[in-house]
């Protein structure tokens, strides 16, 4: 394939302006893939088959990111910035609010893409007054997989990536440059999705099926002699593959093949997948040979698990120019990881489950990605469901930012019980262990469940003993507990709106998190006065997010307060257990389309509790409004970037008392009332100075000092919170 040349920018862009020296910026582009449209080429779309052979490789991730690394090599560009360590102030500052928008979602103007509606100055400029820095598009290249000549739909949300190149569904790369242009003119970032750990079954798997060149080395695949095909199991006629069983999973262990059962099965369910390793059908390779592969994917067959240490190096090498393709062609500045965790697996000792969970390849692998995109100027973060004590490991190497999974379910659990133990148990440990908070995504909704695994407890300290309640509980039981309590307050009788996802959590809304913890069964009874306590709930939960150090991240289903859908709205796309689809309702920021009943990808419209973005910051008492405040005082006492030094005690349950650090040099306190009852309470911490003066951020009024036993007391009224400013004598 010839290499495309490099684009030079036509603008002198900041750095230029001040650092007339500084190299100009690479601008790498990617192949153009060739596309078919709706006449395919009658020829066999098989191994022995140049033609299909070549499409195939113009289709490929891997050869596209050949072609963008040697654009770059040799650049001085790519020496301009510092990498080695995570920087999460840096990424802090250059974002700190973000609202995530899932494409598939999101209900557009007729004729207008998903990407033309997020390039609107109009919807940047409603984010601007409500403190919004950034917003995350979710992932948008190709996803799916290619059966023949022909394309398949995604089996998990986008997720499954088989193309560098943009979705037709969401719009072009232009439009991507275009919204990326419209948001730094605000001052705002763009950021965009890469996927360390697995692709879908497109070109590149295609061509690793046909033992092509380098591409087996993508993935974690063993080819098996046919003389042991009697081990694998027949593939469904219409399918590609299929899961092996426990016992074909220890069959093909023992004949040292695979290195059998992992720490767990993601996404496990009787006949659809019980172990994490699958089984092709026949393949032709290009000499007219026939192939077996058994592969892994830590999710859904249709997402092959990449190999970061073959000798090819193939897997890194398509991962490192996918994410420069983001960051240095399509003009995002950061990037999330996903399910980067589960980048390195090695057999377990003496026949035991193998190593795939906090495995030192992992580390070092998004040491390398953290590394690589801060080369280049921007930032990442990792949306992982991790322990504590790894959360602190890869915030020393690894992304510059952590996804908050640890007291997510901690403050659900405090809202719907009015108690705040959990919370501050869950924090209390993280300062113990070391975390920054000012290096978390704190956050409300995203595109996934509401994940209560509590990794922490349940697997890395199952046995160490911990107090609730009055009870000495193990992490597990503790685990547990918190699991039971919430699926008793958020579904079945209680709300039966919300569903459990397999073992990992609760498909719901934050919006319907707060209506199961206000009593309310029926989302179709909801009264003005129930809305406007939903109103504080969810606030509440906002303020939390925000008033600490950190990025505040929500969602479009945030800012519009969006209920799940009715579960037979989506029944085909939970039919196999995902039902992470009724909390995926489609929706629209700024009004536009009322008339649509769903979006251009098909998802029924949900109802939306909160009317859209213009009609609320024309609304002194809207959502929107009320956060923007929020957020206008969180900027203006620099709690994003600050520190977090104690969790203080309270004489009330329901009250949380957070004491940092400003990056502006004040000592604040972030005070919350997670009871649906006025509270009137004392708080008390060894940061806390006699006789300080204690003004309120949001009144800018004296309502105190701190009195000699280093505390203070507080009223606030139901679901409200403040921030305390403590000015020394």
């Amino acid at each position: 394939m010839p290499t495309a040349d490099v684009d030079t920018p036509a603008d002198v862009n900041y750095d230029e302006v001040f650092y007339p020296a500084r190299p100009r910026a690479a601008r790498p582009r990617a192949r153009r893939n060739q596309q078919f449209g709706a006449a395919k080429p009658p020829f066999e779309p098989v191994g022995t088959n140049p033609a299909y052979v070549q499409w195939l490789r113009g289709q490929s991730m891997l050869g596209d990111a050949k072609t963008l690394g040697r654009q770059l090599s040799g650049q001085a560009s790519m020496w301009q910035h510092a990498y080695a360590r995570p920087d999460p102030r840096r990424a802090v500052e250059a974002a700190s609010v973000w609202v995530t928008s899932y494409p598939l979602a999101v209900i557009t103007e007729p004729g207008q893409s998903f990407l033309g509606a997020l390039g609107k100055p109009a919807l940047w400029d409603a984010f601007a007054q409500i403190g919004i820095t950034a917003i995350h598009t979710g992932p948008l290249k190709r996803a799916g997989g290619l059966d023949g000549w022909n394309y398949t739909p995604s089996v998990d949300g986008h997720f499954d990536r088989i193309s560098m190149a943009i979705d037709p569904l969401f719009g072009t790369e232009d439009e991507f440059r275009a919204m990326c242009a419209v948001a730094r003119d605000r001052g705002g970032t763009v950021i965009d999705d890469i996927v360390p750990g697995h692709t879908g079954k497109g070109a590149d798997f295609r061509l690793a099926e046909m033992n092509y060149r380098d591409y087996p080395g993508l993935f974690h695949m063993i080819d098996i002699p046919e003389s042991d095909w009697h081990l694998l199991p027949e593939v469904p006629a219409g399918k590609d593959s299929a899961n092996l069983d426990r016992e074909s999973e220890r069959a093909l262990q023992d004949a040292g093949y695979i290195i059998g059962e992992l720490q767990r099965v993601i996404f496990y369910e009787p006949g659809v997948k019980e172990t994490n390793w699958s089984a092709t059908r026949p393949v032709l390779d290009t000499e007219g040979t026939l192939h077996r592969w058994v592969y892994l994917h830590y999710f859904k067959d249709g997402q092959p698990s990449l190999n970061w240490l073959d000798p090819t190096f193939s897997g890194m090498r398509m991962v490192m120019g996918d994410a420069l393709h983001s960051l240095l062609d399509l003009g995002a500045g950061a990037l999330r990881l996903d399910a980067n965790g589960f980048l390195g697996v090695e057999k377990g000792a003496d026949q035991g489950a193998g190593w795939s969970e906090g495995h030192p390849l992992s580390e070092a692998a998004n040491q390398l990605l953290g590394s690589m995109v801060r080369k280049v100027g921007g930032f990442t973060f990792q949306e992982l469901n991790l322990s504590i004590d790894d959360i602190k490991t890869t915030s020393m190497t690894g992304p510059d930012l952590s996804y908050d999974f640890v007291t997510r379910p901690a403050y659900h659990h405090a809202l719907v019980t009015q108690d705040t133990e959990f919370l501050r148990l869950t924090l209390r440990e993280a300062l113990a262990i070391g975390v920054d908070a000012a290096s978390l995504v704190h956050a409300l909704q995203n595109h996934d469940e509401l994940t209560y695994e509590l990794i922490h407890f349940a697997v890395r300290h199952r046995d160490r003993e911990f107090e609730l309640g009055g009870r000495t509980l193990t992490g597990g039981e503790l685990a547990e507990h918190i699991q039971s309590t919430l699926r008793e307050r958020i579904t079945g009788p209680a709300a039966p709106y919300n569903l459990t996802f397999t073992t990992n959590g609760i498909a719901c809304t934050t919006a319907s998190v707060v209506t199961a913890a206000l009593g309310i069964t029926d989302l179709d009874q909801i009264s003005d006065d129930q809305l406007e306590q939903v109103r504080r709930g969810h606030l509440l939960l906002a303020m939390y997010n925000s008033l600490q150090p950190g990025v505040f991240a929500l969602s479009g289903w945030d800012l519009r307060g969006v209920l799940p859908l009715p579960r037979e709205q989506v029944a085909e796309l939970i039919a196999q257990g995902d039902t992470r689809w009724i909390n995926r309702g489609a929706h629209n920021l700024m009004g536009m389309a009322p008339e649509s009943r769903s979006s251009g990808s098909g998802l029924p419209r949900a109802r939306s509790l909160y009317a859209p973005i213009p009609d609320q910051l024309a609304d002194e008492d809207s959502f929107a409004r009320r956060l923007a405040r929020v957020l206008e005082v969180r900027k203006e006492h620099g709690i994003a970037a600050g520190e977090l030094l104690d969790v203080a005690t309270a004489s009330h349950p329901a009250l949380l008392a957070l004491v940092q650090r400003t990056a502006t040099g004040q000592l604040a306190v972030t005070v919350l009332n997670f009871s649906t009852d006025t509270v009137t309470a004392a708080v008390r911490s060894d940061h806390l100075a006699q006789d300080s003066v204690v003004v309120d951020a949001f009144t800018e009024e004296v309502c105190g000092t701190v009195g000699g036993e280093q505390g203070l007391e507080i009223t606030l009224p139901a679901h409200e919170g403040t921030l305390l400013i403590l000015e020394t004598p």
